[in-house]
């Protein structure tokens, strides 16, 4: 049995052995023949081949594509190894009239082209290489782009239409092939006729793939704006649509080392309102990217870095951020953020936002926001940004800071609208005690001054002078509560305290005044004619209350029957304190609590001067004396 197998193995071998030879030699001839006809044809083909022709084709492609009229300087270079390829020097493309203006010049201009097509005298060209081209582009005040001139790529992006969810039809004839487009040091102008600004980008490097215009194109675009680097993906399966001014499926990127981005969803270079994505932007330095982009906030120093993560989507007259996450510098916040735009045309932000802690410098500095008139945003706000802009937002945080002072579980809302700007701080924790506030800033462009008032209740203010290392005789411990209120005339990005102008009311339960030791005061105002609040700082004076009122003007406190009640001696001053100076003109009176004490403790006038902590005294050596009662008869 084994053995009838090997003759059949044998039997095969030794018929195929007949056959391979004859294949091999066939074959083998067959690729000569065609390596030889390559060859030959590749000899040929510059005999063949009119430079004129080649010239002619590019330049005639050129004019199609664009409709504006192709200049090429200079005789064509030809090549045909690995590929046949055309090299045109100093191609001018300008408007058809005699003289035109200049839409765009390249250095130099390689393409690839289909040598049977050139050699039956037609030329087809692909594979493009720009070297050190100039382009001039109009936006206009619709936001698309003056792309072409009734040109082949003008008539596409008229005529293209959406056939599928992710395809574009056009007509057959303008479905064009252009392949890998490749940019060396170029340079971008493009006018925007919406804002009436100039932006320019050099250094541009650019692979371009885009097999068909009906076909999905990707770029990678490399430039330097503003002496940055700057980096832009595209990537989109209807980029002909999107060129339309349509709304496609795109994603984009943008990076530099000032801010970066990066969207996907569907999006449209005309009509930002038909966004429905997820965006992701950052800015890791808020002062540096305003310079670098031509604008100028006073109040953006309070910014150092900010970034968001959102889910994008078209609503009426606007959009809106859900799912948003962001931070402002160390705070991070979470919410829903609507930008629409009211009747009148005007953008309005609103939302609420619910940080895990928050400083409000950034807002209230809104309130100081002005721009400078030489900036290329002032062009397009035309004034202070609180007045071109309105705003409707809820505010929330487990804790906040403005400055030294801190805040608990703070709910607060910031309003623009009308002329008008408010910042309320409806209800928050502060030193233990509650905080209301409510800033607003007047109408008349925002130059009509503003007014504060803060409400204060039930707050350890002894433990706040602490912290915040106050120096000089003032309350230890005590709980009191405070109401301010303060207005100015003058606009609030440039007021002092010595254009603000209010009240001040305090109160506080018992408590206890450092460094002031009343039995010394009394001792020392017999024995001196002067003497100052350090000499006096052996002890403490507990109290049971204070009460103090206050008015505010000209940079200077007038203060008004101040009056701090111990057990034993009350305490009372009037007078002044200049804001500007840290000085103190008051007059003073040491008394009986109780007028039963008066014989014991009889009142002790004095004067209280020089600068704060450490002032002197200076009694009163004419004591006032109570009339002696005459003896009932």
């Amino acid at each position: 049995m084994r053995a009838s197998r090997n003759n059949k193995w044998r039997l095969t071998i030794r018929s195929a052995s007949r056959w391979l030879p004859a294949v091999a030699r066939t074959t083998g001839i067959i690729l000569l023949t065609v390596l030889i006809l390559f060859a030959v044809f590749r000899a040929t083909a510059p005999f063949l081949i009119s430079s004129g022709l080649v010239r002619s084709g590019i330049e005639k492609a050129l004019s199609e594509w664009t409709g504006y009229r192709a200049q090429i300087e200079g005789d064509p270079t030809l090549e045909f190894w690995p590929t046949p390829r055309v090299t045109l020097n100093q191609v001018t493309i300008r408007e058809p009239a005699k003289n035109g203006k200049v839409l765009g010049h390249v250095d130099s201009l390689s393409a690839d082209f289909s040598l049977l097509s050139a050699i039956r005298g037609h030329a087809h060209f692909h594979e493009f290489h720009f070297l050190r081209p100039t382009l001039y582009i109009r936006r206009d005040e619709n936001g698309l782009i003056d792309w072409t001139n009734e040109g082949r790529l003008s008539k596409a992006i008229e005529q293209v239409d959406a056939s599928s969810a992710k395809g574009v039809s056009i007509p057959k004839e303008q479905d064009a092939a252009i392949g890998t487009l490749t940019i060396e040091d170029g340079s971008v102008e493009m006018t925007d006729e919406r804002s009436g600004n100039l932006y320019k980008m050099n250094g541009v490097n650019a692979d371009i793939s885009w097999p068909r215009l009906s076909q999905p194109m990707t770029a990678v675009i490399l430039a330097r704006f503003n002496d940055q680097d700057i980096k832009l993906n595209f990537d989109s399966t209807q980029p002909l649509l999107f060129f339309a001014g349509k709304s496609v499926d795109a994603k984009t990127s943008f990076s530099s080392p000032l801010i970066s981005w990066a969207y996907t969803g569907t999006t449209s270079i005309s009509d930002f309102s038909t966004l429905s994505g997820n965006l992701q932007l950052s800015v890791p330095n808020v002062p540096s990217f305003l310079a670098w982009s031509g604008q100028r906030l006073p109040a953006a120093d309070a910014l150092k870095n900010v970034s968001l993560n959102a889910d994008v989507a078209a609503i009426q007259n606007g959009l809106r951020f859900d799912n948003l996450n962001f931070k402002v510098n160390d705070s991070a916040a979470s919410g829903v953020m609507d930008l629409n735009y009211t009747p009148a045309g005007k953008p309005k932000i609103s939302g609420t936002l619910a940080f895990d802690q928050m400083n409000l410098n950034p807002f209230l500095a809104a309130f100081s926001m002005r721009l400078a008139a030489e900036t290329a945003i002032n062009a397009i706000l035309n004034g202070n940004p609180l007045q071109r802009l309105d705003l409707d937002l809820r505010l929330s945080s487990n804790k906040a800071g403005l400055g030294p002072f801190q805040f608990d579980n703070i709910g607060a809302s910031l309003l623009v609208s009308g002329g008008k700007a408010k910042f309320d701080i409806g209800d928050s924790g502060f030193e233990g005690g509650s905080l209301t506030a409510h800033l607003e800033v007047a109408p008349g462009d925002f130059d009509g001054g503003g007014k504060l008032q803060i409400s204060i209740r039930n707050a350890d203010f002894g433990g706040l002078f602490t912290r915040l290392k106050l120096e000089g005789p003032l309350p230890l411990t005590t709980s009191g509560s405070l109401d301010l209120a303060l207005s100015t005339t003058r606009p609030i990005w440039v007021a002092t305290l010595s254009d603000v102008a209010g009240q001040m009311h305090f109160t506080s339960s018992a408590g206890s005044f450092r460094q002031f030791d009343i039995s010394s005061f009394r001792s020392l105002a017999t024995e001196k004619a002067f003497f100052r609040m350090s000499d006096i700082a052996d002890a403490t004076f507990d109290f049971d209350s204070i009460n103090i009122d206050a008015s505010f003007a000209k940079g200077s406190a007038e203060v008004q029957n101040a009056a701090i009640a111990g057990r034993n001696e009350t305490i009372t001053l009037n007078g002044v304190v200049p804001f500007r100076t840290n000085g103190l003109a008051l007059s003073g009176a040491i008394e009986a609590t109780s007028p039963s004490d008066a014989d014991e403790l009889p009142m002790l006038p004095f004067f209280l001067g020089g600068s704060w902590p450490n002032p002197v005294v200076s009694p009163v050596t004419t004591l006032l004396q109570k009339p002696i009662q005459q003896p009932e008869q």
